[in-house]
């Protein structure tokens, strides 16, 4: 078999570019390890800049996203029980933050390219990557015990952190930065009424809670917890009484609780590889950076990949320019590293992970500065609703 690109990976990011090459007219296939329910089955983050749904509607698949999606048009910072709203929309010439999940994200571009006959493989086993140092690249992939090859021109490694892409580059040619953040996140999801329509970042002697949203009906909720802790330790009613603890007295108040939907706890890290291009083998997503989940930016980023991965694709499919796949790397990690900056900052400004009181006040003093300039609310909402691709 021989297709113009090799997509790996059936995440947001995969589907995404896949969807965009169809409307191109590049030949293109997508190597999915997991079944397809198993993809959809996967609970993720539900924020999506300005520019992510621009690019799900370029893709048309922004149909459902648009009648059922959610705009804020703020975002709250809470310090010692007090909120502070910042406007997004009034200090970015009015872009709004839209809440819809992740997996709602997946399901449409799943839907689009399932009627399109775009051709995605399941439960693709043993998918190696070869040759991508030479002009003729070329994937393996075991499927129902039978070895397959596809011949192709270019690979899209759009399949996480723990896939096979980033790990086909020799160690030689790539530089990796990580940080490793002392504590996790216990996340629940409930079928409950938002305690607010923004989402809010608390940070408390407690520690760090989060409240966010999926619609108007369902609630995903996060209190900062020890990095070895584990999701047996919580039942629903200790994590309601944990999270109560952490809230605004108003919004402790209104806190409608009920059963978990799911319960899970994501240890925190910040990651970034270089260059994100080698050969004829590009990174998109978490394969090639990872962001804490403060600002909602893994989703988004990867988003922003596809983005200038899709400009070089068309550039190198059109004129062959070899040099589009190295400026996609330039151009794709001038916003990864900005991002990555955003969200290090606003974790270190809302979590407390250690007993250091000049630290603390520290914090406290700025936030006091984004909350009362308009150059620090602005810095905040900028970043938050998304830098410009």
């Amino acid at each position: 078999m021989r297709k113009q690109v090799v997509i790996v990976g059936a995440g947001p990011s995969g589907l995404l570019l896949g969807r965009l090459l169809d409307l191109a007219g590049i030949d293109n296939i997508v190597l999915e390890r997991q079944t397809q329910d198993y993809v959809l089955a996967r609970i993720r983050a539900g924020i999506l800049e300005q520019t992510t749904v621009d690019l799900l509607h370029r893709a048309e698949a922004g149909h459902r996203l648009a009648e059922e999606g959610i705009p804020h048009h703020a975002v709250q910072l809470a310090f010692d029980y007090k909120s502070v709203s910042i406007g997004l929309s009034q200090h970015t010439n009015g872009k709004v933050v839209t809440a819809y999940g992740q997996t709602e994200v997946t399901r449409d571009l799943c839907e689009v390219r399932d009627a399109s006959g775009s051709e995605t493989i399941y439960e693709a086993a043993d998918v190696e990557i070869h040759d991508i140092d030479t002009a003729h690249p070329f994937v393996t992939y075991a499927k129902d015990g039978v070895t397959h090859r596809i011949d192709c021109d270019l690979v899209a490694g759009c399949d996480g952190y723990h896939g096979v892409s980033r790990k086909s580059v020799p160690e030689s040619a790539i530089t990796t930065y990580e940080k490793i953040y002392p504590f996790g996140w216990l996340g629940l999801l409930s079928d409950t009424r938002p305690v607010a329509h923004e989402v809010v970042y608390a940070n408390t002697e407690r520690g760090f809670a989060l409240c966010s949203m999926r619609s108007m009906t369902r609630s995903r909720y996060y209190i900062q917890c020890d990095v070895n802790d584990r999701v047996e330790n919580w039942s629903d009613d200790a994590f309601w009484d944990e999270f109560r603890r952490r809230l605004p007295p108003e919004m402790a108040e209104a806190l409608e609780t009920g059963p978990s939907l799911e319960k899970s706890i994501a240890p925190l890290r910040s990651f970034v590889a270089e260059p994100m291009r080698f050969g004829r083998l590009m990174l998109a997503g978490d394969a090639a950076h990872v962001v804490p989940p403060t600002g909602a930016k893994g989703l988004n980023l990867a988003a922003s990949d596809i983005h200038y991965m899709y400009d070089a694709i068309l550039a190198f499919c059109a004129e062959g320019d070899e040099a589009a796949l190295s400026e996609y790397s330039r151009r794709a990690l001038d916003r990864v590293w900005k991002t990555e900056r955003f969200s290090w900052w606003l974790t270190n400004l809302t979590h407390r992970f250690n007993d250091d009181a000049f630290e603390q006040r520290m914090k406290e003093a700025e936030l006091a500065y984004v909350t009362t300039s308009d150059a620090g609310r602005q810095m905040v909402a900028e970043n938050y609703v998304g830098l410009p691709l």
